[in-house]
């Protein structure tokens, strides 16, 4: 027998939750805000908001259905299984949260609170549950397939991300690498700077925008569903052992970046957790390419 499907709840700690874990008391947060020119009632406003969406789309689950909740700190430790349908309950970021911890899987946004959310993730309000669980298990679900980026080291160490990936120091130090592009000719480069950032058409409207943006590049971001990939050095540096010829450009389906790694430790992380991120030594090398698996979002 077929499992019954599973609605995976995913959701975060409110800003008002973490408030009340760090000063004991609804009393003592709010002095401590309002000692600060700053009201509780907003960040507890929010949370109520935030949980009644929580509530109500546990509500609209069917009832032959299973379901759970998992916390957005506890996703490393969470098997999702094939028949989930995942419903993330929170802010655009968090279906990047949860997106590379995805085999496929559909995955449902509902924006918990309108109006603070871009929604380019979030796509739809929690009223909304009730037609999309079952719509999502359907054979004409309408989807759209994200590209993903996928960071994989010379010791098989694997990273992906929906965003962007970063890879460089961990502080403020400078970061010494090798750079190659496959499917060319030209010699990799040598390069000093602040670190690589690699993303795809849905981090185009974050980090690798903003990037894009400082520089005025003329560059043609990708869209969310193309397979390419944009990539952009952050602050190269030049010097006798060091170029900048090659600070930006797109990655084809099929081509990645190398980056070999040249100081005593760097990083690379995704989709800004730099908590789960993967240690780079000298002499490591690390290859940047669209990754095979793809976010499946409910349109």
């Amino acid at each position: 027998m077929s499992l019954a499907p599973r609605a995976v709840l995913v959701h975060r700690t409110t800003e008002y939750e973490e408030l009340l874990a760090r000063h004991g008391t609804h009393g003592q947060a709010a002095f401590f805000l309002s000692a600060r020119g700053r009201s509780v009632e907003a960040v507890r406003e929010r949370h109520e908001r935030t949980r009644r969406a929580l509530a109500e789309v546990a509500g609209a689950v069917p009832l032959t259905w299973r379901q759970t909740r998992v916390e957005r700190a506890d996703l490393d430790r969470f098997l999702f299984g094939p028949e989930d349908v995942v419903v993330v309950v929170g802010q655009d970021g968090l279906v990047a949260n949860a997106a590379k911890y995805l085999t496929g899987q559909p995955v449902i946004g509902i924006d918990a609170d309108p109006g603070r959310n871009p929604g380019v993730l979030v796509r739809h309000r929690p009223d909304r549950a009730r037609r999309l669980l079952p719509y999502a298990t359907g054979a004409g679900a309408a989807v759209d397939e994200l590209t993903m980026v996928e960071a994989v080291t010379d010791d098989a160490q694997r990273l992906l991300a929906l965003n962007e990936i970063y890879v460089g120091p961990p502080g403020h130090q400078t970061a010494r690498y090798t750079l190659g592009l496959d499917g060319t000719d030209v010699p990799p480069e040598p390069q000093a700077s602040s670190g690589v950032l690699v993303g795809t058409g849905t981090g185009a409207t974050g980090w690798l925008r903003s990037l894009w943006e400082q520089r005025s590049s003329t560059l043609a971001l990708p869209a969310p569903s193309d397979a390419r990939l944009a990539w952009f050095v952050r602050e190269a540096w030049p010097s006798p052992t060091t170029g900048t010829t090659r600070v930006e450009g797109l990655l084809d389906a099929g081509r990645g970046l190398r980056v070999t790694v040249e100081s005593d430790r760097l990083i690379a992380f995704g989709d800004g957790v730099e908590s789960d991120a993967l240690e780079l030594t000298w002499g490591q090398t690390i290859h940047l390419t669209a990754a095979s698996t793809r976010l499946r979002l409910i349109h």
